[in-house]
């Protein structure tokens, strides 16, 4: 019996590793693509001249990310802090004025960011 019950804890224990491991490696690519995004934000908004909304629009992104990555590292994926920051991406390349590079940029890290929200692994 005793062997029976090590056995199970054991078992018991390495799935909770696997799961450990698994859950690190997808915060790591969400913490990747976070960071992408935030870098494609800057480097949109350097090369761009901007001001009033414009610049107010970089800044809700960058904001709206960075509350998101918080709670991330704790372990928490906020969906609606995500969709506030996919919403302010989407302002910042519908409305900012933007070299076709950064646009298209921006276009991809919606789209991962889109797929982040939609295959949600917790």
């Amino acid at each position: 019996m005793y062997r029976l019950t090590t056995l199970i804890a054991a078992g018991t224990l390495l799935a909770g590793i696997g799961l450990a491991q698994d859950f690190g490696r997808v915060q790591e690519h969400e913490r990747t693509v976070i960071d992408r995004t935030q870098n494609d934000l800057r480097s949109a908004a350097e090369f761009e001249r901007h001001h009033g909304k414009q610049t107010a629009r970089y800044e809700e992104a960058q904001r709206h990310l960075s509350d998101f990555d918080r709670d991330l590292t704790k372990g928490h994926f906020d969906r609606g802090k995500l969709g506030d920051a996919i919403n302010d991406v989407k302002d910042v390349v519908d409305h900012n004025t933007l070299d076709p590079a950064a646009r298209d940029a921006l276009r991809n890290d919606l789209a991962d960011l889109r797929d982040m929200r939609e295959h949600d692994r917790r």
